[in-house]
């Protein structure tokens, strides 16, 4: 009897991690999700994924879904807060996803973050950057911790988010300075093509469409994920 592995979802609730989900789900990939109310774990529960209900600021919850009888394969992190947010879980919350992980002994963790965290603070607007700042702080210094952990990661920046369906359109670069928009069911595609990429592996990459990319910014290179 072969044992079933499983893809740890945080932030599946919405955003960019709810279009993850419903990706995954269509390919028939088994996903484990970290929530933190009932009613998300139903909603989650009837797309046929597997809800774990908890806190990623609470150790003790990630850690009891994460290392379970169950293998995690990967896991993918959408995890963020808002610059009003009292306690974001940008920094703490994927730590503690990222601790768990090294226990676990995952294969790899995808960190979906932002355009403006680390080194592609250069391709954001000043007014952009002001209003965003709290946040990319904690979203760098998840960044940093998921890079020294040991894992094989990915690190996924998206530029600004649509909520529109997918255009197909969704890239990858390596150039911290490109920054444009793209739509949250794109980004979710990205995601999904890293887990299986050895391309991504130990790679931060900007995610934007081909269409939307800010006007007057350098050439760059597409990043080739196959």
């Amino acid at each position: 009897m072969s044992i079933t592995s499983y893809i740890f979802l945080a932030g599946a609730s919405r955003g960019v991690g709810q279009e993850i989900a419903k990706y995954l789900t269509a390919q028939e990939i088994q996903v484990k999700a970290l929530v933190r109310t009932e009613t998300a774990a139903v909603e989650l529960k009837a797309m046929g994924i597997h809800p774990v209900l908890g806190d990623a600021l609470n150790t003790a919850d990630i850690e009891q879904g994460m290392l379970g009888n169950e293998p995690i394969q990967a896991v993918i992190s959408t995890l963020g807060g808002l610059p009003t947010d009292d306690i974001k879980p940008d920094y703490i919350g994927n730590k503690n996803l990222i601790d768990a992980a090294v226990k676990a002994g995952v294969k790899k963790f995808i960190l979906v973050t932002s355009i403006g965290s680390g080194d592609s603070v250069v391709a954001l607007p000043p007014q952009a950057l002001a209003a965003l700042k709290p946040v990319l702080i904690e979203k760098e210094k998840a960044e940093q911790y998921l890079i020294s952990s040991g894992l094989n990661y990915t690190i996924i920046r998206p530029g600004g988010l649509k909520s529109e369906p997918a255009t197909n359109n969704g890239i990858l670069t390596e150039n911290p300075q490109i920054v444009g928009t793209i739509h949250r069911a794109d980004v979710a595609k990205l995601v999904c093509r890293c887990l299986n990429s050895p391309n991504s592996d130990h790679k931060i990459l900007s995610a934007i469409d081909r269409n939307m990319v800010y006007p007057g910014l350098p050439e760059f290179v597409e990043f080739n994920l196959d």
